[in-house]
Parts: C-alpha cells; sequence; structure tokens
C-alpha cells in the first residue's frame, strides 16, 4: 500500500535552531478560519431572542407546513396553462441576461486578458468588473428599478450587470490558460491580433466558455425567479411570492417549488448531454 506523506512545514528560529511541524502553513490557516467561523456560529445562536419560542410546537408546526407543502401540492389561483407562461417569462429573463451578458463578457475578457492586452487596460478593466461583481444581483435590480421602474426592463438589466462581471472573470481566466507557444508561433507568422483571438484563444478555449456560458444561465434563472418578486418581473417567482405572502396557499407553494425544481434538473440534464455529445473528450470518467 503506498502511503502519503503529509507536507511539513520548516522554520528556523532565531537560536539556529529548525523547527517542523506537520501541515502547510495554509492549512493551518484554513483549519483556524473553519474554527473561527464555528465558533462565531454557535455565539450567534447564543445571542438570539427566544423570549416566547416554543421549540416543540415550532417544530410540530413546521413539520406539518412541510408535508402540507410537498406531499399535498396543488393549483388554486392560476391554470396551468398559466403556470407554463409564468414558467416561459422566467426563462426568457434568464435567456435575455445570459445571452447579451455573454456577448459583451467575451469582448470585455479579451481585454481583461493579461496574455493579450496591455496591463494598464487589464488592471482597468478588472478593477471595474470587480466592483459591479461585488455588488449583489438584487441590489443591481433595485438601482435600476429606480431609473427603469419596476418591472422585466430593471430585472434583466440588473442580471445582466452581474453576469457580464461574472463572466468576464471566467472567461479571461480561460483566456490566460492557453499554451503560450500557440500564441507565439502565430505572432511569428506575422498574425494580427484579431487572427490570433479567432484561430489560438477560441478554439482553445471554447468548450469552457460554453461550460461557464451555461452555467451563469442556470444561476440567472435562479435569480430570475427572486427577481420575480422583488423586480416585479412577473414569471414563476411573482407567483411564488403571491402564494407564500399573499394568499398564504402552503399547496400552491409546494407546486411552484416542484416546477423550480423540476426545471433546475432538466437544465443540468441538457447541460451534461450537450457536453458529453459535442465535447466528449472533454468529459473525465
Amino acid at each position: 500500500m503506498e502511503t502519503v506523506m503529509k507536507p511539513t512545514y520548516i522554520k528556523r528560529k532565531k537560536n539556529g535552531r529548525i523547527s517542523i511541524k506537520a501541515g502547510s502553513k495554509s492549512e493551518r490557516v484554513i483549519r483556524w478560519t473553519l474554527v473561527l467561523f464555528v465558533v462565531l456560529t454557535i455565539a450567534a445562536f447564543m445571542f438570539f431572542d427566544y423570549t416566547g419560542l416554543e421549540l416543540w410546537s415550532a417544530i410540530i408546526e413546521t413539520g406539518q407546513n412541510l408535508k402540507v407543502m410537498f406531499f399535498q401540492p396543488a393549483l388554486n389561483h392560476f391554470t396551468w396553462a398559466e403556470a407554463l407562461y409564468q414558467v416561459g417569462v422566467t426563462l426568457g429573463l434568464a435567456v435575455l441576461a445570459t445571452v447579451i451578458g455573454s456577448v459583451i463578457a467575451f469582448f470585455l475578457a479579451l481585454m481583461a486578458a493579461t496574455n493579450l492586452t496591455k496591463e494598464w487596460i487589464t488592471k482597468i478593466v478588472r478593477v471595474i468588473v470587480a466592483f459591479i461583481r461585488a455588488v449583489p444581483t438584487v441590489l443591481w435590480v433595485l438601482i435600476f428599478a429606480i431609473a427603469a421602474g419596476l418591472g422585466s426592463e430593471a430585472a434583466v438589466l440588473g442580471m445582466l450587470f452581474h453576469s457580464i462581471a461574472y463572466l468576464v472573470k471566467a472567461f479571461s481566466e480561460a483566456f490566460e490558460e492557453v499554451d503560450k507557444g500557440i500564441l507565439e508561433a502565430l505572432k511569428a507568422t506575422g498574425s494580427s491580433w484579431w487572427h490570433v483571438v479567432t484561430h489560438g484563444i477560441l478554439p482553445s478555449t471554447f468548450t469552457y466558455l460554453l461550460s461557464w456560458t451555461f452555467l451563469r444561465f442556470e444561476i440567472n434563472f435562479s435569480v430570475a425567479v427572486a427577481m420575480g418578486a422583488a423586480a416585479g418581473a412577473g414569471g414563476i417567482g411573482f407567483e411564488l411570492f403571491m402564494a407564500s405572502g399573499f394568499y398564504f396557499d402552503l399547496r400552491e407553494v409546494g407546486f411552484i417549488t416542484y416546477a423550480i425544481l423540476l426545471i433546475a434538473i432538466i437544465l443540468e440534464v441538457v447541460s451534461t448531454r450537450l457536453k458529453n455529445r459535442y465535447f466528449p473528450s472533454n468529459v473525465r470518467n
């Protein structure tokens, strides 16, 4: 049986002695970070206000609500045709934000890749997209809702902004992983910058670009569900908000939850089959 040696951390003390400790410095940092998170989580529960809380009654009522929600799903306030339409609206929001965002992100990623663009341009683009990415999607949606009003426009613009920032980071890192020898060979033959991109960058990274784009589409679908209620964009998310916060219909909440889960599973299956069919060499056994 092959034995695996744990990495050691060696440090020379002031008196000349060498201290050898098992594990690397990064492992200890990760370990203590996890310990800190556990301690803070426990402390947070200790400072909660539990006044008037009857734990056993709360557990029983929660179990009953979950039973009604997931074992007795039903449509009471809209029809099957309306449900399919609302799912289509949510998918439409996700498609618009993903397609437009991926196209814009592709060109920005070319400027953010260190092996394709000057350093000062790369830094400017990365700082801007890092700022956009740091702001949550829902906040971008609310910002655009002030300018464009509540509706699908604000939802698409908010998701579009965050999608661009997300994909620029993913695409640029994929571009930087391209073999330098390929780029140098193309430049040696007198190829232009755009020729290097189309014949050196795209063929080597197309699979990754497609995978990241589809992943972002799945994320945007989940975000579109939430934005349907937060931004008044409609879709299945708005119906979920109405069923839970206005009608208090647990059965309808369960039905909508199952519908969202089913769409998410279908998207995952489609993504996997696309990769297996068109890019079988990239699938690991």
